[in-house]
């Protein structure tokens, strides 16, 4: 989310070029007349032609898709290169990191224990973990059970950067030390806040549990049984003739080593994952092979956070995402079960529809995929939906119209929001909400439903039609003493932002305004620049630019709460964590997921 300096000329390319790729655009095949029941013809046609699209609009350089009905593989196929420089072709085969869809096979390795009686879903960690321990602010508090993690609501900070990506990665059985000064993000089961470090504590009990190092259990345990001959665990890609090479912006990268294997370090295929799909399809079996339980499974399937008011709609099972907002939006299918992956470069989409009894998976090696492969998985799943049962995907609903929200309600919107995206303002205009994100703006007028809908006008002049962007709502909710931004369309409503208000800020924050570097950075990857400490609007902020993921510039509210420490503000991935200040010698450093920050100027 890079903040684009907005002028005239930057807005009138960026329309124009898009009025002229759209003109050029290949056709797509023509639909037939009739889908015929179990032929897939057609959707790998029209599929084939949107990933040739996707691949060409994001400079995708390699792309792997497999499609399952039931217990049949309909289509498995590789497109672009797997290494460009070499031109060797993306297949089936091509074997790629897939990132946190590793989680998914994390947790059916801990259900299997759970299964046969060495791990119990609802036991504190610290059964299994005697030394681990983390800091609250909280108090008194629910213990952190194995399930809890499984649904990212243990409260455990996302990540702990320090030494996460490195050369040379130290055991995840180091951890619990590492992290014993670390604070909780949020006290357990109180809202989903994703974390790759639970997940890795979660695989530390696994090995513990099983007396197996944690990648060599589960390849005897799971991807053995499963038949995922190409598949492996791993800090890094081992470099075979089938593993494809890493891409952003065309130039060959290097992935480094991950520690945390247990949440992102498998490398698998698309022709292996489609035996995951099928095991999961059939219920935990597979070529009459029992993996796990069917009602482990459907238990993996059922939402666990139906009673967490600060979860708003969104629905989580057992290590698998239950539907969602935008990018894995599939209507008339039942449960829609899902997971995601990212590694530095590589991307994944794995999707299941188990009452439909379909699935996909998609795979690539190019950092800029990760909308690609959201929108090739849905749009696969839709057709396949259609071609399986008849069933379509409804129309967009119509729009409420006419405004029904007084202008005292539009002034309680009115203020700063700490957001996933960095710092939004609205601010009441006569009939609508005037709204600011990562450097852009738009309107937000009321509808009759009393939700708020986004405008946007090119030059502040002329309407631009978002899309399906533009079908949802966003409200506001009250919840547990949080000022809530939500947005919201016909099937679930997320949290998108806070309420933040400015407070006075202590002298010994003030004196610690100015950049930042990180002094123990050692060999890990870099993972960010830029690093500033500073005030706006009474808000003390946090920025930083991300030397990968599309180098997004980064802005955090951060909200002291002692000389010593703050808090980032927020109800998400990353939020709740603390900044904690040290002195060594003589010298203070703010503290962070592990990394010393020592100030510049």
């Amino acid at each position: 989310m890079l903040q684009i300096p907005a002028t005239v000329s930057r807005y009138a390319l960026v329309i124009i070029i898009s009025v002229i790729l759209a003109g050029c655009a290949t056709a797509p095949p023509v639909r037939p007349t009739t889908l015929v029941p179990g032929e897939y013809g057609y959707l790998k046609e029209h599929v084939a032609w949107l990933i040739r699209k996707e691949m060409a609009k994001n400079n995708v350089q390699g792309l792997s898709i497999a499609l399952v009905d039931d217990q049949r593989v309909v289509w498995a196929e590789g497109f672009g290169f797997a290494d460009t420089a070499a031109k060797v072709p993306a297949t089936a085969d091509t074997v790629y990191r897939i990132g946190s869809v590793s989680k998914l096979f994390t947790t059916i390795s801990a259900l299997q224990l759970v299964e046969q009686g060495g791990l119990a879903l609802d036991s504190p960690l610290q059964q299994y973990l005697p030394d681990f321990s983390m800091r609250s602010r909280s108090g008194t508090t629910a213990p952190i059970t194995l399930r809890s993690i499984m649904t990212h609501h243990s409260g455990i900070p996302s990540d702990y950067l320090k030494g996460m990506w490195t050369t040379d990665p130290q055991p995840i059985s180091t951890l619990p030390t590492s992290i014993r000064d670390e604070y909780l993000a949020f006290p357990p089961n109180t809202v989903l806040s994703y974390s790759n470090l639970g997940m890795t504590l979660l695989g530390l009990a696994v090995q513990n549990s099983s007396g197996q190092e944690f990648c060599r259990h589960l390849q005897h345990q799971l991807l053995q049984p499963l038949g995922m001959q190409q598949t492996s665990c791993s800090n890094a890609l081992p470099r075979t003739a089938q593993a494809a090479r890493a891409y952003s912006n065309d130039i060959e990268k290097q992935e480094p080593p991950l520690r945390d294997v247990p949440a992102g370090g498998l490398n698998s295929s698309v022709s292996d994952m489609s035996r995951f799909i099928r095991m999961i399809l059939a219920e935990g079996a597979l070529d009459g092979r029992r993996i796990i339980k069917p009602e482990t499974v459907r238990e993996m399937l059922t939402p666990q956070n139906s009673g967490v008011a600060l979860d708003r709609g969104f629905r989580i099972g057992l290590g698998w995402m239950l539907g969602g907002l935008g990018g894995i939006n599939i209507q008339q299918a039942g449960t829609v079960a899902h997971h995601g992956g990212a590694t530095l470069y590589h991307r994944a989409q794995l999707v299941v529809l188990p009452e439909v009894k379909l699935g996909v998976v998609v795979l690539s090696n190019t950092d800029a995929a990760q909308q690609s492969v959201n929108t090739i998985a849905t749009e696969a799943l839709k057709l396949g939906l259609e071609i399986k049962t008849g069933r379509t995907q409804p129309d967009r609903p119509q729009l409420p119209t006419g405004n029904y929200l007084s202008s005292q309600e539009l002034q309680a919107y009115q203020g700063s929001y700490a957001t996933q995206a960095g710092l939004g303002k609205l601010e009441a205009a006569s009939d609508y909400l005037k709204a600011s994100l990562i450097g852009q703006s738009f309107r937000l007028v009321p509808r009759s439903d009393t939700k708020l809908q986004l405008q946007y006008r090119l030059l502040g002049l002329f309407p631009i039609n978002l899309g399906e962007l533009g079908q949802y709502g966003v409200g506001r909710a009250l919840v547990d003493g949080h000022e809530l931004l939500t947005v919201a369309d016909q099937n679930v409503e997320l949290v998108i932002g806070e309420k933040v208000k400015p407070v006075p800020l202590s002298v010994a924050w003030q004196q610690r305004l100015g950049s930042y570097r990180i002094t123990n950075l050692g060999n890990d990857t870099p993972f960010a620049d830029e690093i500033t400490l500073r005030v706006a609007d009474g808000l003390l902020l946090l920025d930083y630019t991300l030397l990968e993921f599309g180098k997004a510039k980064v802005c955090q509210v951060i909200r002291p709460v002692s000389d010593n420490e703050a808090i980032v503000a927020g109800l998400w991935r990353g939020a709740g964590e603390t900044i904690r200040v040290i002195r060594e010698n003589g010298q203070e450093q703010l503290v962070f997921a592990g990394y010393r920050l020592e100030r510049v100027k």
